[in-house]
């Protein structure tokens, strides 16, 4: 579980960091971010930023249950 932990906690901050790659033209979901500030459009920041926050959430989501699966049942 202790394992687990660390790829869960790894895998939301990549999913965070990923959009930064477009400051170095990677594009991705930080393409419409990186746009938006340059533009002061907060609907462009946000049409990157919301699905970028819902993605991290979802990979969190999913790997809490998958951590929980694995921990012993005295550990729950």
């Amino acid at each position: 579980p202790i394992v687990l932990s660390g790829i869960r906690t790894a895998a939301v901050l990549t999913m965070g960091t990923a959009t930064l790659a477009a400051f170095i033209g990677g594009g991705g979901l930080g393409e419409p971010i990186v746009t938006g500030l340059g533009l002061a459009d907060m609907r462009l920041v946000l049409s990157g930023a919301i699905p970028a926050a819902i993605l991290a959430i979802a990979v969190d989501a999913l790997l809490a249950l998958a951590e929980r699966a694995v921990a012993p049942a005295h550990i729950r």
